[in-house]
């Protein structure tokens, strides 16, 4: 993975070559230090120009090598962010390194290089502000301590996934940090929401924290210590609240995941925000980068959600939701009742019917086995909700497998269930005949 960094020759730019030289040095990676003179300057002053430029990266790339790396240089003429991105993908670089936009750029960059680096690039952007916590990483002095903004997209999983790779160079100190609105978590879960619209009750806390946690799991898949979480609600635009979120915890890095939007799109992205706002370093991981095919890792699965109206069908997926979890992990066992004062009076008749249905060796392998009683009208929000709110790694559900499907859970709320679902869900389906 060849590291490529822009600079400018500026003092914010200098602090960013050390960082992309010091990481180069960790990874064992060759650096490119590239400086881009703007076509009409160049036309201008012509080769005096070129001479002074060229020995200003002359004398960087020595400097730079004084700290270990290897490092190759190049000047290019053009518009500097296309001619980065363009020169970023003939050398296959796999990171970018610049400095971020100064206090006196207008707009804090909106529009500068950085600004179109960060949706032109297909590699991530490490944006540089202090180059001694990278110094320090490197020297193994301390760890370098990283938040990871979370939620639940393809951009966060490319951003995990890219934290994950430096965490094998080595300490990388992890808080995941969610912000969310608290009426659309209320929402989602299914949770019974407090007179005051930004009180946090206990239950949507900790179903929250359960979320984030198994979210940044496969970060401690290298025995390293678990991610610290924090959540924070907010009102507005997320940005804003995760970098303040990130400098209360006083962190070295910034990690976002990005969708690389353009125009109006760029109003409501966090990454986007984050480049230009943060007082830390930041990263902005392209959802590109998700790995695919061969290279996406096997998921690992720890929470199961199977429902059941105790018909032939629905209880046939039973079995297959305790399959799911060979190595242990939690089982959630349920069965909505409509009428909620109904699932009161029979809760406990409901639960043992449950309790029945389970299989000999539900227990094995450490599994846990929770049964629960829902209740609602509208059978597939209930059970959408209730996997949001325990953060389950698939839904299980069992199907009648008959053309005209009756107007039960195995019925047309199956089908609901496989249309809305934000999880995997697995239909069982009985033989034929």
């Amino acid at each position: 993975m060849t590291i490529l960094c822009a600079t400018h020759f500026s003092d914010a730019a200098q602090r960013a070559a050390t960082a992309a030289a010091e990481l180069a040095r960790k990874l064992d990676e060759p650096l490119f230090l590239v400086h881009v003179l703007p076509g009409d300057l160049a036309r201008a002053f012509g080769q005096a120009l070129r001479d002074t430029a060229a020995s200003a990266l002359q004398d960087e790339v020595r400097r730079l090598e004084k700290l270990g790396a290897r490092v190759s240089h190049q000047l290019l003429t053009g518009e500097a962010a296309e001619e980065l991105a363009r020169f970023a993908q003939e050398k296959g670089a796999g990171l970018v390194v610049t400095a971020g936009p100064t206090s006196a750029s207008p707009f804090l960059g909106v529009g500068g290089t950085v600004d179109r680096l960060a949706t032109a690039l297909p590699v991530p952007l490490l944006v540089v502000r202090e180059a001694e916590p990278f110094e320090a990483w490197v020297k193994g002095t301390r760890p370098l301590k990283v938040m990871l903004g979370v939620d639940r997209s393809l951009p966060f999983e490319a951003a995990r996934d890219w934290l994950q790779g430096l965490r094998k160079y080595g300490a990388v100190e992890v808080v995941a940090g969610r912000i969310y609105w608290p009426h659309e978590e209320y929402q989602r879960m299914g949770l019974a929401q407090p007179p005051s619209f930004q009180d946090v009750t206990p239950e949507l806390q900790r179903a929250l924290e359960q979320e984030v946690r198994s979210l940044v799991s496969p970060l401690e898949a290298m025995g390293q210590a678990p991610a610290k979480v924090k959540l924070a609600p907010g009102v507005g635009r997320i940005a804003d609240h995760l970098v303040a979120l990130a400098a209360e915890e006083q962190v070295d890095l910034l990690v976002v995941g990005s969708h690389q939007r353009r125009a109006l799109g760029k109003l409501w992205s966090v990454s986007h925000h984050a480049l230009r706002l943060a007082k830390m370093s930041v990263a902005s991981v392209p959802v590109e980068v998700t790995a695919r095919g061969s290279a996406a890792p096997i998921p690992g699965l720890s929470t199961v959600l199977v429902a059941t109206d105790f018909s032939d069908a629905a209880n046939r997926a039973i079995p297959y939701a305790f399959s799911l979890l060979p190595n242990g992990g939690t089982v959630h066992v349920v069965t909505v009742a409509d009428n909620p004062r109904q699932a009161i009076e029979q809760e406990r008749d409901l639960r043992q019917r449950l309790h029945q249905l389970l299989p000999r060796d539900a227990d094995a392998q450490g599994r846990k086995v929770l049964v629960e009683v829902l209740s609602g009208q509208d059978v597939a929000t209930v059970l959408l909700k209730a996997a949001e709110r325990l953060s389950v790694d698939v839904l299980c559900v069992g199907t009648h497998g008959r053309g005209g499907l009756k107007k039960s859970l195995m019925g047309s709320v199956a089908k609901e269930v496989m249309a809305r679902a934000e999880r995997p869900v697995l239909v069982v389906r009985p033989p034929e005949g």
